[in-house]
């Protein structure tokens, strides 16, 4: 989809940092916002970062969105949006570092924001893609879900090609499993039906 065509996405540089654990599919989540973002008209790049890659070591991925094409390759510093897949990172890595003023911020969580200790750091969203997963994939991995409220939330990318890159990714079986994961999460965070 050409980017005249959606004039609702918004244009500029937005950098996404995703927090979570080996095994969380953390560098899998960068990789398909990129390729949606791609689908939706934008340059995008998605690069991880990580010691150890070990299972449940912490895995940190970034993805950068822009109508222009996109020179800078460092890791990002200062997010306009944080995607937080395992919320027992909160306390103990810096995860909201350099989050922009108002930025958004997506926390895997059953939990409000009040009793996560977060409230009053940016815009805030709880969103139960643990849960999500385990109904339309059988296994607790929040990536997908935790995309499809991604749309909702910021209007940066559309669910349409969220739900094309999964399906470009994963066999039939997975990927059918996965794009529920991530309807279900976009119709829990409310966004307009014509996104």
């Amino acid at each position: 989809m050409c980017r005249a065509a959606r004039a609702d996405i918004v244009a500029a540089m937005f950098s996404v940092r995703i927090h979570g654990r080996g095994g969380q599919g953390v560098v899998t989540a960068a990789e398909l916002l990129s390729a949606a973002a791609f689908l939706d008209g934008a340059h995008a790049q998605a690069f991880p970062s990580f010691g150890s890659e070990r299972t449940g070591a912490p895995v940190v991925a970034f993805c950068r969105i822009d109508d222009r094409r996109i020179r800078v390759r460092e890791p990002i510093v200062a997010p306009d949006a944080l995607i937080i897949q395992d919320p027992t990172l909160l306390h103990q890595v810096d995860v909201f570092g350099g989050l922009l003023a108002g930025g958004f911020v997506l926390v895997n969580s059953t939990r409000p924001a009040t009793e996560l200790g977060i409230s009053g750091i940016g815009n805030v969203i709880t969103v139960p893609a643990t849960e999500l997963a385990r109904k339309h994939l059988g296994r607790p991995l929040p990536n997908a879900a935790l995309l499809g409220a991604f749309a909702a939330a910021t209007r940066r990318v559309t669910l349409a090609s969220i739900e094309t890159a999964i399906g470009a990714r994963f066999a039939a079986k997975p990927a059918a499993a996965n794009v529920a994961a991530a309807r279900a999460a976009y119709e829990l965070i409310g966004a307009p039906a014509h996104a």
